[in-house]
Parts: C-alpha cells; sequence; structure tokens
C-alpha cells in the first residue's frame, strides 16, 4: 500500500525539497503552494497524511486545518510552521493537527514523524496486513504464510509487521532499528541480520521460497507479484 500525501508549502524550493525527499521514501506526493488550491485538493482527494504550513497565501493554514476536521478525522496533518510560539502548537494541536514541526528542521526528523504517524494509522485500521501468501494479525501478533501459522520470535514478528506496513519500497537498517528495536542497538551487532535471516528462513519453509528481498544499498522488502 502506497501512501498519499500532501506538501502544502508556499516557499517553492522548501516545497519541492521535501516532496523529493518523500517520493524517493516511496510514498505519492502532491505538492500545492496556495491556501484556497490547498483546500480544493484536500476536499476532493483523499490523503494519508498532509505536511502543512501556516503562512499560506490565498487562505491560512489554520483555517483550512479547521475546515478539514469538520468533515474528516482520518487523514493525518502535520503542521509544518516558522511559528515557534508555544501558544502557536497549542492552537494547531487544539485544532486538530497530530503533530507539529517548527521551521528550520531536518528532512531526516521530518521523515521520522511521518513514518510514526502514518504507521500509527496503519496499524490502527488494519488489523490484518497481507501480501500474497502471507498474512499478519497486529492484535492478536500472529503470522501466517499459505494459511500455516509460523512461531515467530517477538523481534521477528516486528520485523515481518514493519515491511508489511512499507510494501513497495526498501526498508533500510537503520529504520528497522528505529522502528523495532530500542536505541541501544548497535548497528553493526549484527543482531538485525541474525533475526532477519531466521525470518527468511521460517517463511521459506512453508512459501517455497524467499518472500523477503534484500536489495543492496537499500534495505530489505516483502517479495511481490511484480518483482
Amino acid at each position: 500500500m502506497i501512501l498519499r500525501l500532501l506538501i502544502v508549502e508556499d516557499e517553492k524550493q522548501i516545497c519541492d525539497a521535501v516532496a523529493k525527499s518523500l517520493y524517493d521514501a516511496g510514498y505519492e506526493v502532491d505538492t500545492c503552494y496556495d491556501g484556497e488550491e490547498a483546500l480544493e485538493y484536500i476536499l476532493t482527494e483523499n490523503y494519508d497524511l498532509i505536511v502543512l504550513d501556516l503562512n499560506l497565501p490565498g487562505m491560512d493554514g489554520m483555517e483550512i486545518l479547521k475546515e478539514l476536521r469538520q468533515s474528516n478525522e482520518e487523514t493525518k496533518v502535520l503542521i509544518l510552521s516558522a511559528r515557534g510560539q508555544i501558544a502557536d502548537k497549542v492552537e494547531g494541536l487544539d485544532a486538530g493537527a497530530n503533530d507539529y514541526m517548527e521551521k528550520p528542521f531536518h528532512l531526516q526528523e521530518l521523515e521520522a514523524r511521518i513514518r510514526s504517524l502514518t504507521r500509527r494509522k496503519f496499524v490502527q485500521k488494519d488489523v490484518c496486513l497481507e501480501s500474497g501468501d502471507i498474512m499478519f494479525d497486529t492484535i492478536k501478533r500472529e503470522a501466517y504464510a499459505k494459511e500455516t501459522k509460523i512461531s515467530l520470535t517477538r523481534k521477528e514478528k516486528g520485523i515481518l509487521e514493519y515491511l508489511l506496513l512499507n510494501l513497495g519500497r526498501p526498508v533500510s537498517q537503520e529504520e528497522l532499528m528505529e522502528h523495532v528495536w530500542d536505541a541501544s542497538v548497535d548497528s553493526f551487532s549484527g543482531a538485525i541480520r541474525v533475526h532477519m535471516s531466521s525470518l527468511r528462513r521460517k517463511l521459506k519453509a512453508v512459501l517455497g521460497y524467499d518472500a523477503i528481498m534484500n536489495k543492496v544499498g537499500e534495505g530489505y522488502k516483502i517479495r511481490e507479484e511484480s518483482d
């Protein structure tokens, strides 16, 4: 499932840089530099997450957020603004934003916050994550291959869940560490490779093929029919 994002930012250079970064990370991305145009996009298209500036020509970002929340509580909104006062953040969160980032910002942190927001949404929304003959029940924490239950460790379940949440794009070791491991894990310890190898072996024993691809220099992804 490829997630759709809308970037609303009147500074074209910032908007395009953010959009390119997120597109390269595997998202489908639309951009908009004007408040009134942004509202039209939001009311006619379905987005999983909106990155929203507040100081916009045509219509203020806060007005857009309030208008959106009158009919839509599902779409995640991350405010990205130069307004850094506590009062601004409180107003934005009270109006229905899910997160608030202050400019200037780092692209890596923005991407991490978007991953966190969209992951929470899909874990809540989709009880069962599926790809081909693989299924993972996020409530029972049970994994199946060809409808056969597979015994996985807690870490193996975490890896499989995260790969299924990010179908269609490679997931790096660093990203897996951020979402499946705690910060104490050394990236060179080999822990991820050991658990990944075990997970691949268990899936292959039932499926008859290696269900997880390792794209050198990019990361791991679930093998889909198009692969």
